[in-house]
């Protein structure tokens, strides 16, 4: 993964380089569909004096960003619920749902070509909810945290172009079982997005 986002990020710089400018103007709008893979870290912390392992879920994804400067947008990711599997030393332990509404300030290399990479950083919010464990009652906070992304869009018509992209958000959530505090789950997953996104 380290490797692609490098490779992402040195495209971009060539891309940004490369010829005359064309601009993605202040006042557009862009929405775009897809889906996404929510990819935790491998180490998620110690809940109940034992390792927690997150698994990963791939859902729809939606997207909408209005460019308050050339080339300069404000994006808000939403999506369908992702549902992970929580295991602890390697037994399963739990389910969840989460949503990660995340909003964004992305700047977008102005390029002549079909390429038009782009940079991110913003602001994650994560709700979990229909949490059910075997052992009881569970329940996990709610996170705040950054997020990163690293994307790139390949156009395909004026309006359209195809969208990859790669994102880190920093998500936490302290986990509490039949109302007693069990410890943090450090998801902290990479988000791969793949979809279409049309401009207005």
């Amino acid at each position: 993964m380290t490797r692609m986002v490098s490779a992402l990020a040195l495209s971009a710089a060539i891309a940004a380089v490369a010829g005359p400018a064309l601009a993605q103007s202040q006042g557009d709008w862009t929405v775009g569909f897809g889906f996404a893979n929510v990819n935790p870290k491998s180490n998620n912390g110690t809940v109940g004096g034992a390792a927690a392992t997150v698994d990963d879920n791939t859902a729809l994804t939606f997207t909408a960003e209005y460019f308050i400067r050339d080339n300069i947008g404000i994006e808000l990711l939403a999506a369908s619920p992702f549902e992970h599997d929580i295991f602890l030393n390697g037994g399963y332990a739990a389910t969840t749902k989460q949503l990660p509404p995340t909003l964004s300030i992305n700047y977008h290399f102005p390029t002549q070509s079909k390429f038009k990479p782009f940079v991110g950083v913003g602001i994650n919010y994560t709700t979990f909810f229909e949490e059910s464990t075997p052992a009881g009652v569970i329940s996990l906070d709610d996170s705040f945290g950054l997020a990163v992304n690293l994307g790139a869009d390949w156009q395909v018509s004026d309006r359209g172009a195809l969208r990859f992209n790669v994102r880190y958000m920093d998500i936490d959530t302290d986990v509490t079982l039949n109302g007693t505090d069990v410890g943090t789950a450090e998801i902290d997953p990479v988000v791969v997005g793949f979809g279409y996104v049309h401009r207005f």
